[in-house]
């Protein structure tokens, strides 16, 4: 079995610093056009299924890749971003933070022990949901040589991910990916392993990291 995994495309909630969550924006203008790109990309991708969150960035960004293809698009809840609860569209630009600093930045650097917001989620949460739909994925019965693709999120992503890192406690992986950017993992008898990380095929000028891990008093959100 071949997965890809795809985060979504730019949406306006992105360039505000808006956290998105369970919420959010569809894609703007940009996130069109990368979808777009990377759609052209993987045209030759022969999928045979796709799962996507059914949050409207993840839901559009799957439509653009898969378009004039007669494939399976299915709505699958457990891959949906992490839930952020009552702090869902606050800013969280530097100098602009609208929730509890020293809290939020537990999401980027003590990812793990990150609390849930008022009526959100934790990354241990988000982790086991994505975990039960990648164990039922690759264990399903007549997909050992199907090729899947999987549209999502950043957090959500990398949550799913975390299924296959040698290193589970590095949950960031270096990073939230960028919009658009595709993981393929390749899964063997209930094995999975990389075979391509955070794999962009637009022009690098078009990256926009929103969600750098802070190493110092910087603030990101992540979407």
């Amino acid at each position: 079995m071949l997965i890809y995994v795809i985060r979504h495309g730019e949406t306006s909630w992105n360039v505000l610093r808006k956290l998105q969550g369970h919420q959010g924006a569809d894609l703007d203008e940009k996130g069109v056009r990368l979808a777009e790109i990377t759609g052209e990309a993987l045209k030759d991708v022969p999928f045979d299924i796709c799962y996507t969150s059914p949050l409207i960035r993840a839901r559009h960004t799957a439509e653009i890749l898969l378009k004039g293809r007669e494939i399976p698009i299915i709505l699958e809840p457990r891959i949906m971003e992490i839930g952020f609860g009552e702090w869902e569209g606050l800013c969280c630009a530097p100098g602009r933070m609208e929730m509890p600093e020293e809290e939020f930045q537990k999401f980027y650097r003590d990812p793990f022990h990150f609390g849930a917001p008022p009526g959100g989620e934790s990354i241990r949460q988000v982790c086991e949901r994505t975990a039960d739909f990648y164990q039922e994925l690759i264990h399903k019965k007549g997909f050992e040589n199907k090729t899947v693709l999987v549209s999502t999120h950043g957090c959500a992503s990398r949550a799913f991910l975390n299924n296959v890192y040698e290193n589970k406690e590095d949950y960031w992986h270096g990073g939230v990916p960028m919009n658009c950017a595709v993981n393929i993992l390749e899964v063997k008898d209930g094995a999975g392993r990389l075979l391509a990380e955070d794999q962009i095929y637009y022009d690098k000028k078009d990256c926009v990291d929103f969600y750098k891990i802070p190493k110092g008093g910087e603030n990101h959100e992540n979407q």
